[in-house]
């Protein structure tokens, strides 16, 4: 609808949806809904805990969509029925896989039913969430049409255009990526590339379908994760060998086609889970997907390497493991940004304690009362005393690279770095 302007509620307020949020506010009336009371009532007051956003650009769109429903600017609320009215509903809510690895979409439907419980005649709704090929036309539909009492095609319309969001990333940030739609019909897949446009500096690119922008997202981070888990093997084989890998990978790199992935830990909300999304498809359909799953083996075995690594080389110091005081910098699952999620460093945690020592956390980056509530059998540091008979680089923070790591240590301490970032003479071993 050419010289319209649309009112779009963006539902869930984390790092993807609320700079989709701001970014869209700029130019529209938009509503920022997240079923998280303390979300809201945490961002009303001006403070992003993933830090993705400053106070004074947040309380400027606030105060721009303030009793202003039909202008530029945010509102935020937790009360569904504020999102009558909308004619667009772009959903940012988390996809993330159970204990068996495989898809929980129970965020992504309830949140489908809550948009149909209030979307109207002519509405739009978009998925950026990360599903599947088939999943937005195949489960999400069904649920619209269920508890709107409307026709797919005929009073509403669907779209999905994956988020590329990047934690802790001030570069290639939502403006400065090209950003993929698709729309259920070709009329409305134009419309959504157009509505894209208005924020996307680095552009869009209109894909022929939705299950074709579906699957490029999540082939996106499912190549990411074989290839890391190369490297992840070669770590695994070259420790045997006696050499080590970040040398192997420099000679190897003076060659024009060579691609130089690094090994390490793979967590967080994407790589590590978006190719359990696509096999879980792939399995549907007959087909068992050997490469992507040996990967996701080979990269969920670094933890269990990393801290066994460490023991052994505490023992060939012949240090007594019990109740040894082992410092892991770093719980987050990337460097410089807040994100916890699916983070492996619990993993090491977890595993130096089955060994028999006393490991402790500390990362500047994080609330510790939040970590401890999503990980309440870990121990977290508010600063760092004493020191330590071993100590993990984890996380490659910055305060961590300007760090004195030899103040922290005993003559005979372990220090193993599993980012390859500190000075290589003072380590005993690094990933």
């Amino acid at each position: 609808m050419k010289g319209t302007v649309d009112r779009i509620a963006v539902i869930g307020q984390g790092y993807v949806g609320l700079p989709l949020a701001l970014a869209f506010a700029k130019k529209n009336p938009v509503i920022g809904y997240d079923i998280n009371v303390d979300r809201v009532s945490q961002l009303l007051s001006g403070n992003d805990s993933t830090q993705e956003v400053d106070a004074e650009t947040l309380m400027s769109a606030l105060e721009a969509g303030q009793n202003t429903p039909f202008k530029a600017g945010l509102s935020l609320s937790s009360d569904a029925q504020k999102l009558k009215n909308c004619t667009v509903y772009i959903v940012t809510v988390p996809t993330p896989i159970d204990e068996f690895n495989a898809p929980d979409l129970s965020y992504l439907l309830r949140a489908t039913k809550t948009i149909a419980t209030v979307m109207g005649k002519g509405s739009i709704v978009i998925f950026e969430s990360t599903v599947y090929p088939g999943c937005t036309e195949e489960d999400c539909v069904p649920v619209l049409e269920r508890y709107s009492g409307l026709t797919f095609n005929v009073d509403f319309f669907v779209g999905y255009s994956p988020e590329r969001i990047n934690p802790g990333d001030k570069v290639n940030t939502l403006e400065n990526v090209i950003k993929i739609t698709s729309g259920s019909t070709p009329e409305v897949a134009e419309r959504i590339d157009l509505l894209y446009k208005q924020i996307i500096t680095a552009g869009t690119y209109l894909a022929p379908s939705i299950k074709v922008a579906e699957a490029a997202k999540a082939i996106e981070n499912a190549q990411r994760d074989v290839n890391i888990s190369f490297v992840n093997e070669l770590a695994l084989i070259f420790d045997r060998v006696g050499i080590d890998t970040h040398d192997v990978l420099e000679a190897a790199s003076t060659k024009y086609n060579f691609l130089k992935f690094q090994p390490g830990l793979v967590g967080g909300h994407c790589i590590s889970v978006d190719p359990y999304y696509l096999a879980h498809k792939a399995s549907k359909l007959g087909y068992h997907p050997e490469v992507i799953l040996s990967g996701r083996r080979v990269n969920d075995r670094m933890a269990e390497f990393v801290a066994s690594k460490v023991i052994k080389l505490m023992l060939k110091k012949d240090m007594v493991l019990k109740d040894a005081k082992v410092l892991i910098l770093g719980v987050t699952f990337k460097e410089n940004c807040p994100d916890v999620r699916n983070s492996k460093v619990v993993d090491i945690y977890d595993e130096l304690v089955d060994f028999g020592t006393a490991p402790v956390i500390y990362d500047p980056w994080v609330n510790n009362f939040d970590v401890m509530k999503k990980y309440p059998h870990i121990s977290m540091l508010d600063n760092i005393v004493g020191q330590y008979d071993a100590i993990i680089l984890a996380v490659a923070h910055k305060e961590f690279i300007a760090m004195d790591i030899g103040s922290l240590c005993k003559k005979t301490s372990v220090i193993f770095d599993c980012k390859a970032v500190l000075d290589k003479k003072i380590l005993d071993g690094r990933l």
